[in-house]
């Protein structure tokens, strides 16, 4: 069954361009590699520069395998790099009612 998952990038000091490549080539890698649904992703910006990635794994089991995926962790090392993951709750958007962002 298709997982919807929300990613919170915060980008690390000068790497905002970096990382805004990174979530725009992601989903389409993932895809590549079999991981992800047909679903659209949706990518946004909050106030303070993170960038917010709403997208569908295809499964549970399709998660798990991209922890063992080479190309998948190669891709993710570049994440590594150029952010650090936060956690929705600390994006001061998602304490509002109507959640607003810039698109991506």
């Amino acid at each position: 069954m298709e997982r919807i998952v929300v990613v919170c990038y915060r980008p690390k000091p000068g790497k905002d361009k970096i990382l805004e490549k990174l979530v725009k080539n992601h989903v389409p890698a993932l895809k590549r590699e079999g991981l992800v649904s047909d679903r659209l992703p949706v990518m946004m910006k909050s106030k303070d520069g993170t960038v917010i990635e709403v997208f569908g794994w295809k499964s549970a089991e399709a998660i798990q395998t991209a922890h063992s995926n080479p190309v998948v962790q190669e891709m993710w090392e570049k994440f590594q790099e150029a952010c650090d993951y936060e956690i929705p709750v600390n994006i001061e958007e998602f304490n509002g009612i109507f959640s607003e962002f810039s698109p991506l």
